[in-house]
């Protein structure tokens, strides 16, 4: 499924849910829409429903189960049992059965796991692998804020996810970046995607963006932006075929489409990812 041509994911993780936002996206040439079990309070499904049921079969639509309400706030849980029924109530608050189906950082639970996690994930990745079959979404796949946790525990009884979503863009330090490699030359198949997030690491705000110009990474500037250029890195760092970004503003996500036109410079891009190497090789164990 990895193509040539880069792609904008519209995330909804933290967007106010509007119906002229997913107007805007489809006039901006944006047809894949991203969201989660647990956005808006866990009614991000029910919302999207009522607001615009009848623009989301135009999407392609992925979304994510593993965090559940609790007490105390949201709790995390690879139960296969929870994770299915999840994935059932998903496909009924939407009206429809996503494209894509996440598991929602394994990582959170596997890291309390002890020895059991290996059989955890297998579990998980087996329930959403019966998801699947049962026609439930289309194909399933891990989103994953570390990767770290997962390297040693891939085998070959793991089932592998169509589409692996990790970290993406220069915010993102040099031990992660080298892990979500890891991860998707270990269990990421060959004809499955990556998927890259959180591109400006929160906020195209940050002071850093003012004080270090990323158009430096690119072949040529093309007249475009520091935010845009911020963006457009992301798909390099590392490797993406869709980065998912949120936002209120449809005249934004437009913005950001225009900085596909442009390509990262991949000397520039992999001298920083040996400079971010070096600075690892460089730290006290």
């Amino acid at each position: 499924m990895r193509g040539a041509d880069p792609r904008v994911v519209l995330g909804l993780h933290r967007s106010r849910h509007e119906r002229r936002l997913l107007t805007g996206a489809l006039n901006a040439g944006v047809t894949s829409l991203d969201t989660a079990f647990n956005y808006l309070g866990f009614r991000s499904h029910q919302v999207l429903a009522r607001i615009a049921g009848d623009l989301l079969p135009k999407f392609v639509v992925s979304t994510k189960v593993g965090y559940f309400p609790g007490p105390n706030g949201p709790t995390h849980s690879l139960n296969p049992v929870r994770l299915l029924a999840a994935v059932e109530q998903t496909a009924r608050d939407l009206g429809r059965e996503p494209d894509l189906m996440f598991l929602h950082n394994p990582e959170h639970s596997l890291r309390e796991a002890g020895p059991p996690s290996r059989d955890m994930l297998t579990a998980a990745c087996a329930a959403m692998t019966e998801a699947v079959k049962k026609g439930l979404c289309g194909a399933w796949g891990v989103a994953t804020w570390d990767p770290c946790p997962l390297l040693g525990l891939i085998d070959t009884t793991v089932p592998r996810p169509a589409v692996l979503m990790v970290r993406a863009g220069l915010l993102v330090g040099g031990r992660t970046l080298d892990a979500a490699d890891m991860l998707t030359a270990t269990w990421g198949p060959d004809d499955g995607e990556v998927w890259g997030m959180s591109p400006f690491g929160g906020s195209t705000r940050a002071p850093l963006w003012k004080t270090f110009d990323p158009r430096v990474f690119l072949r040529e500037r093309g007249g475009l932006s520091r935010v845009q250029a911020v963006f457009r890195l992301a798909y390099a760092l590392p490797s993406a075929d869709a980065v998912a970004v949120g936002t209120d503003e449809p005249a934004h996500l437009e913005e950001l489409v225009g900085a596909l036109a442009v390509e990262a410079d991949e000397s520039a891009v992999d001298g920083y990812r040996c400079l971010l190497r070096e600075r690892l090789r460089g730290q006290p164990d």
